[in-house]
């Protein structure tokens, strides 16, 4: 059995002093489990029935490109094993004029997002 992962502070800020945003974060929380982007959405598949996430999809989060939103928010913190309040602050601090789209809607629905049984949070401010 691999040992468990080391703990990981959350509230470390980024090289410029704010709190790091989505991408860094998710990179760095993935990274540190010596997860890949494939690993990581093969574990978001598994975890919440649904899938349709893929390494693409991870990498755009990260780089921020697009925004997980509250369906995915919520399988991130279980799968990563972080809180979901941090995500979901983390994913706020997108820097502002970053061109993405948003990506709050269940995976292959053009309507609001899908209320599944699982652990989405709330990204409202």
């Amino acid at each position: 059995m691999p040992p468990e992962p080391a703990p990981v502070s959350l509230r470390a800020p980024a090289p410029d002093g704010r709190p790091e945003s989505i991408g860094p974060l998710l990179a760095g929380l993935r990274s540190r489990r010596g997860h890949s982007q494939l690993r990581l959405a093969e574990q978001l598949c598994a975890a919440s029935g649904v899938p349709t996430v893929s390494r693409h999809e991870v990498s755009r989060w990260e780089r921020e490109e697009r925004v997980p939103g509250p369906f995915w928010l919520g399988w991130l913190a279980a799968v990563l094993d972080v809180p979901p309040g941090e995500l979901t602050a983390a994913a706020r601090r997108v820097r502002p004029g970053t061109p993405r789209r948003p990506n709050g809607n269940h995976p292959g629905s053009s309507g609001p997002a899908h209320r599944q049984r699982g652990p989405a949070v709330s990204v409202g401010g």
